[in-house]
């Protein structure tokens, strides 16, 4: 169970599977997580808190990733995608509206063909400054792992109530302006079995899916460590016909094992 939290704000690039060559922005601590989710898949490993004092501010963040770009493209080497990911939520910093505005702003100065790309796992964005804020970047990947509450409480474990309803009804005020993001798993987590992928929830995701209208959707699963050894990759063709399903809706997928 070798999970493990990024040491710095910047870190990267790296080759993601999803996203090219990516230059990663952690907003939150170097030694813990910080999230409102505690998954049980997180390559961070457990959730102990959703807040803390220990945030960087926006102008740590912002000279660290001006040096950053400075020296690629110094090097000829600048990234497809700045990724905001990290030890947990980007969303939760209180500074995240201001920060996209100066990424968005280094973006342009020093790598304007790069996208910019914020996970996130969908619990914030009933706020409305951070939802104008995901509309700014190029890519607002948004998670929706289930839409069974029981499967959440195993799955994703919030820190708080989460009306998976109200995320749905806020997922399509993005108007297609979003892509979802779903991991696939299998296994078992304090005596009880988790299975995201029986007919029951991927009917009741595609209908989800097909009432956001996202441009297009992520399909996956366990690639790295995680915190708990009783869950189980799924095999890339039942991914691909999950992926097929949700092709059928008019909508494009990214697949990833």
């Amino acid at each position: 169970m070798g999970t493990f939290l990024f040491d710095s704000i910047v870190f990267g690039p790296v080759k993601s599977r999803r996203l090219g060559v990516s230059l990663g922005i952690n907003l939150l601590p170097t030694k813990q997580k910080i999230c409102s989710f505690d998954c049980i898949y997180c390559e961070c490993g457990w959730t102990n808190s959703m807040t803390t004092s220990d945030f960087p501010s926006a102008s740590q963040v912002e000279l660290s990733l001006e040096s950053k770009l400075i020296a690629m493209k110094e090097s000829g080497e600048l990234p497809d995608v700045i990724t905001f990911a990290g030890n947990g939520e980007p969303t939760l910093h209180p500074e995240f509206t201001s920060i996209i505005d100066i990424s968005i702003a280094l973006r342009n100065k020093y790598c304007p063909t790069a996208k910019i790309a914020v996970l996130s796992n969908s619990t914030l964005i009933q706020n409305t400054n951070i939802f104008n804020s995901l509309l700014k970047v190029d890519q607002n990947i948004l998670k929706l792992d289930s839409v069974f509450p029981e499967t959440i409480e195993i799955l994703n474990q919030p820190l708080f109530k989460v009306d998976i309803s109200d995320i749905i009804n806020n997922l399509k005020r993005f108007s297609g302006r979003c892509t979802i993001q779903t991991l696939f798993v299998k296994g078992t987590f304090r005596g009880k079995t988790i299975d995201n992928t029986t007919e029951t929830e991927v009917n009741a995701w595609l209908k989800a899916i097909q009432e956001i209208k996202p441009k297009d959707v992520m399909i996956y699963t366990i690639a790295r460590e995680t915190p708990t050894d009783t869950l189980h990759k799924i095999p890339l063709s039942t991914l691909h016909g999950i992926a097929r399903k949700v092709e059928s809706l008019g909508i494009k997928t990214q697949v990833s094992g």
